[in-house]
């Protein structure tokens, strides 16, 4: 479905697990430096066909070959399709390198030149790759940080992020949203008791910085304020279905791109507080790459500005719901938006 962004996968069963462990991710890196093409393989090697529209052909692009790689999820198949079209469009002869396995390879490929451009998230090269354990507030902030020790130590640009934030939320059925009168997360706390009931997986149930310092963030204690009672740890994917039919609990743990909140109908409360850290996408170039063809920068930003969260959020359905093809679902927002025709 939509997963995310990290090496044991973020997203469930398309939205699975961002494994934050850095020392698993150090091995991840590790083994696929001598290990030839780790996971560079595409299931799926379609590129949408499209015409110029705002963005145009780039002389100095003709005929040249540009590799893009993407991550297995949804979403990042999305963005990685998107851009191939972008590339086709501007004259390029595009490789795809889309469908890599997970966050490590997508990593490896780009950090060995392997391929020319993927689409990253601010909170995974944060945390993920670079080791911090405090993300930065805000979302400007929180790239340039990325941005300037990713140049610094591997030569990769991130350009400008997209408005859209992948990360970690609280949704409950729109109808127990107007029973409760409930839109934000410090709103909780006012709730009786008996209604702070919650569905989570069990890797955020139990990590240091998941479910009880976020009840902590927002003034409770899980065993006092949340009875353990209270809680329903469930495999990853099903919180979603169990919040939706009610009964077990009246908020789930959902991930804020994922195309089951429009499908089910639910609303997602406000992280008032910013507990969760930013998962802002951006996309990533090799920096010979971007400096040798500049006006990469212009098109590829242009582009980002336009994903936001709620569009995704709509792509993403459109795949995980609807069962659309990725490369078209991406070439036909690009055509909606005008970037192409």
């Amino acid at each position: 479905m939509t997963q995310r962004r990290t090496s044991g996968q973020m997203r469930r069963p398309a939205l699975t697990g961002r494994a934050r462990r850095v020392v698993g991710m150090a091995l991840g890196l590790a083994l696929c430096a001598v290990v030839p093409a780790c996971g560079l393989q595409s299931a799926n090697a379609f590129i949408a066909p499209a015409d110029p529209g705002r963005i145009k052909p780039v002389p100095a692009l003709n005929g040249v070959e540009v590799t893009v790689g993407s991550k297995n999820f949804t979403e990042q198949l999305i963005l990685g399709k998107m851009a191939e079209t972008i590339f086709q469009v501007m004259g390029a002869d595009v490789e795809d390198k889309t469908n890599l396995a997970g966050s490590v390879a997508t990593r490896q490929a780009q950090l060995s030149r392997d391929v020319d451009m993927a689409w990253e998230y601010t909170g995974t090269a944060w945390i993920t790759y670079m080791g911090h354990t405090q993300p930065i507030p805000g979302r400007i902030p929180q790239w340039r940080a990325v941005a300037k020790e990713d140049l610094r130590e591997n030569h990769i640009v991130w350009l400008k992020p997209a408005p859209m934030n992948n990360t970690y939320a609280f949704a409950t059925p729109v109808e127990t949203q107007k029973k409760l009168g409930i839109t934000k997360l410090s709103q909780l706390k006012q709730l009786p008791v008996s209604e702070r009931t919650f569905c989570v997986e069990s890797e955020f149930y139990s990590r240091s910085d998941g479910f009880k310092p976020m009840l902590e963030k927002y003034g409770m204690q899980l065993g006092k304020d949340v009875p353990r009672s209270n809680v329903t740890v469930l495999d990853t994917g099903v919180v979603y279905s169990v919040t939706d039919k009610g009964g077990v609990c009246n908020f789930g743990e959902v991930f804020t791109t994922d195309g089951r909140i429009l499908a089910l109908n639910l609303a997602v409360l406000k992280d008032d507080r910013q507990f969760f850290p930013l998962y802002n996408v951006a996309a990533n170039f090799d920096q010979a790459f971007i400096e040798k063809y500049p006006q990469v920068r212009k098109y590829f930003e242009m582009v980002s500005k336009e994903i936001t969260t709620q569009t995704m959020l709509r792509l993403n359905a459109k795949v995980d719901v609807d069962g659309a093809d990725p490369a078209l679902v991406a070439r036909d927002w690009l055509r909606e938006k005008g970037f192409v025709s």
